[in-house]
């Protein structure tokens, strides 16, 4: 009968994979689809004509190699299917090898699609792992099984090599990638675990236990991590884990950790290349040291006793997959059984978090002085701690409560913490207990929800003085967040998901209330809406115009200017306004009018709508802040044109042309695709001003550099800065502490205010450059959970003893 139900249970996990691999499998034709209509919009916008060139390059290669691609990532993905399932590979002994920087920078390619993906899928792709795991029994998938999303990622990539196409070209469309893949990857984890669901495999999931305790398990398969929701490599992203906080990553390669521990912690060969060509892989690597030294602290004290091993604290690797110290062969019993948490011991942690809660509300009603308070927080915390010690029921539960202990002590010795904050912080710590010992993941990966919440919430604090906090909508919505936390106990990490992701909602709102930032967002998010229907606009003219024998006068103005015209106005009067309808007729009348005109019946139209035409031409133009002599200097361009029509000079086009042209510009808004990439925008207060008629005095505008080549690591650094963070902007000479306030929808505006009521708005290649030169640096070089970490082990090294005594 068990076997029987054994080969029942693998054949379903076959079969979902199955249905997995056929509904990813075909988002790859359409992908291939939206990469060339990409392309093809690229090879017809306007630049320089190197950019021209690079953009029609790249639609010849790809379109030379598509179907190519096509058919090598279907068959590749088909053969992936055939090695996947069954029990999961044995851990390899840790090679020391070289890496090629080809295969390092072919691996981020993918990495940073496959982090993605677990972004967008985390709790999704939790629960097929853990219900595959459970019909495999199985404590870990396979490197290469289907259901991750590097595998997917990695075959993609290598096969796009393999045709060859370039990685440069892959980076400039991995947006229309990750378009036209994510939502299909999501989609296809939901169907899996909804079909496992409806076959009955574990329709509610009790997380805590399926969290391994890797220290009993014997041979290979104990050292695979801990299975639950978030841990081993489904919930930490490939990137070394680091996604959900880029605000502790920010430090350029002369911030960072102290020496020592990084001369103490060996890392991967991988890493080392790909930190000399990224900056931002380089502060990852460091924020990542302080958890590797944790983890060897413990493994060499705890890591071979029975039932308290040390492989409850995991720690991410470089490619973000959670690992253990170890496989402690030759250790006694379990094999791999479900780490228990004492029902006696949560109860004791149950009891200490409610005492302290009734404290804290005494403290924050107390009248003495703040840092006293603070000090008799710190003790009641510690005297707590103690005592759960003393009851904790293995070694390794009574090293996780102190160093829960020691970082939360750090975080309320943080000063620039504002002390009523610091006082909801510290009603953390026995959420974060209990959460460390059910999920050990939470010391092994910098991207846990619970370190992602306390390091927003602290580095937005960290910016205020203790008066801008007190009584505020911010220190409102902190205690919301404990409270939350404290009210749901039993959820673990998915709480700290769900209140992080709620935080980050407020944060959106409350940093951008202001009038002054929202006229400021208001005007930033109109230039670049205005910038880019203008682009959508000259797409389109270009195509309409492209088989019609119409003058280069007419089509330079036509690209150039009315383009411009047709945005601004949509922007003003809407699309469909009277005005932007009138713009639009305007120019399928000065295609008309600047044919040929052979016959006296056209003429004799031309003379009469001519003084019409030219008024809204000038119309047009002065939206555009094109007046006076620029204006008649256009003027004189397009009436030479027209008397050369008049007199047969130009090429006659159909009639039916021009009304299908007039037809398309009529509902032009049902035509235009959405473009992506940079765009140069016109981006200075002077513009803005003429542009869209607001006053623009109080924005302090840091436009691009015109030909400034920005590298991609650094435009990736600009994109990964999280909103609610603080920075120090060296900008003429002047040093000011800044807010991330707000990006704009493009990701290519930037605002940033400081406390004396100015504003920023920094445009994306200009953020990157800063950033990359040291003009812009964190306030912070660490995040609050990383430094606590540090000092923690601070401690820990002066006193060995501690982690058990």
């Amino acid at each position: 009968m068990s076997t029987a139900r054994s080969a029942s249970s693998l054949q379903l996990a076959r079969e979902t994979r199955e249905r997995f691999v056929s509904a990813t499998e075909g988002a790859i034709v359409p992908l291939a689809r939206a990469i060339r209509d990409r392309l093809t919009t690229m090879a017809s916008e306007a630049g320089t004509a190197r950019s021209m060139q690079e953009n029609r390059d790249d639609f010849v290669a790809f379109q030379g190699q598509a179907t190519q691609w096509v058919t090598l990532s279907q068959t590749g993905w088909r053969k992936a299917l055939a090695a996947s399932g069954g029990a999961s590979s044995m851990p390899s002994a840790l090679r020391l090898e070289l890496i090629g920087d080809e295969v390092v920078e072919s691996n981020i390619l993918s990495s940073r699609l496959a982090q993605l993906i677990h972004d967008k899928a985390s709790f999704e792709l939790s629960d097929l792992r853990l219900r595959i795991q459970h019909l495999e029994g199985t404590t870990e998938l396979d490197a290469k099984d289907v259901l991750k999303p590097e595998t997917l990622a990695k075959l993609l990539v290598e096969q796009w090599l393999a045709v060859g196409l370039s990685r440069g070209l892959w980076t400039r469309v991995q947006d229309t990638v990750q378009q036209g893949l994510v939502d299909v990857i999501v989609k296809a984890y939901e169907s899996a675990n909804a079909y496992l669901i409806a076959n009955g495999v574990m329709q509610e999931i009790d997380l805590k236990s399926f969290v391994r305790r890797t220290g009993n398990a014997g041979g290979g398969a104990g050292g695979s991590g801990a299975s639950g929701a978030g841990g081993g490599s489904g919930a930490a992203p490939v990137d070394s884990g680091v996604s959900g906080g880029p605000q502790n990553n920010m430090q350029r390669a002369g911030f960072g950790y102290d020496g020592q521990q990084q001369q103490s912690t060996p890392t991967a060969p991988a890493t080392t290349s790909t930190m000399s060509s990224s900056p931002l892989m380089i502060a990852r690597q460091r924020a990542q040291t302080a958890l590797l030294s944790l983890k060897r602290f413990v493994t060499a004290r705890i890591g071979g006793e029975a039932g308290g091993g040390a492989g409850a604290f995991q720690t991410a690797s470089t490619d973000g997959r959670a690992t253990s110290p170890g496989s402690q062969s030759g250790q006694g019993g379990g094999g791999g059984a479900p780490r228990a948490f004492s029902r006696t011991f949560a109860g004791a942690i149950a009891e200490a978090e409610a005492a302290y809660r009734m404290a804290a509300t005494q403290y924050m009603e107390g009248a003495g002085e703040q840092a006293t308070l603070m000090q008799q927080t710190a003790v009641d915390l510690r005297r707590r701690s103690a005592e759960l010690k003393k009851r904790a029921p293995t070694t390794a539960d009574k090293a996780t409560v102190e160093i829960v202990a020691l970082m939360f002590q750090a975080i309320l010795a943080e000063e620039r913490i504002p002390f009523s904050a610091r006082v909801w912080f510290a009603r953390l710590q026995m959420p974060v207990l209990r959460v460390a010992i059910a999920e050990p993941e939470f010391f092994g990966t910098l991207q846990h929800p619970a370190r992602m919440l306390i390091d927003r919430m602290g580095s937005c604090v960290m910016g205020f003085d203790a008066a801008a906090i007190t009584g505020s909508a911010l220190e409102g919505e902190i205690r919301r967040v404990v409270q939350v936390i404290e009210q749901y106990p039993e959820t673990g990490q998915r709480v700290f998901k769900l209140v992080f992701d709620e935080f980050v909602a407020f944060l959106n709102r409350y940093l951008t209330q202001s009038d002054t930032t929202q006229r400021v967002m208001s005007v930033a998010q109109q230039v670049e809406q205005k910038e880019t229907m203008a682009i959508q606009y000259t797409i389109e003219l270009r195509k309409m115009l492209n088989d019609m024998p119409v003058r280069d006068e007419i089509r330079e103005f036509l690209f150039k200017i009315w383009a411009e015209v047709l945005a601004i106005a949509a922007l003003r009067y809407g699309a469909q306004g009277e005005q932007t309808v009138m713009l639009k007729r305007v120019a399928s009348e000065l295609v008309w009018a600047a044919s040929a005109k052979p016959n006296r019946t056209d003429r004799a139209r031309v003379i009469q709508d001519l003084p019409q035409l030219l008024q809204r031409l000038r119309q047009g133009m002065a939206l555009l802040g094109i007046v006076d002599e620029p204006q008649e200097a256009q003027i004189k361009i397009i009436g030479a044109t027209l008397s050369d029509a008049f007199l047969s000079k130009t090429e006659a086009i159909p009639q039916a042309k021009i009304e299908a042209m007039a037809e398309r510009l009529a509902h032009l808004e049902d035509f235009v695709s959405d473009v992506g990439g940079t765009a140069d925008l016109p981006l200075d207060a002077q513009s803005i001003e003429l542009l869209l008629g607001v006053d623009a005095a109080s924005i302090e505008v840091i436009p691009d550099t015109a030909g400034t080549k920005v590298p991609e690591d650094m435009i990736a650094w600009a994109n990964e800065l999280q909103v609610g963070n603080w920075f120090m902007l060296d900008h003429n000479d002047r040093v000011s502490q800044v807010q991330f306030v707000w990006r704009s929808d493009r990701k290519q505006l930037h605002l940033f205010a400081s406390g004396d009521g100015r504003s920023f708005l920094i445009q994306a290649g200009r953020l990157a450059t800063y950033l990359q030169a040291g003009l812009l640096v964190p306030a912070e070089e660490e995040t609050l959970t990383v430094r606590a970490t540090r000092e923690a082990l601070a401690k820990l090294d002066a006193n060995p003893e501690r982690l058990l005594n």
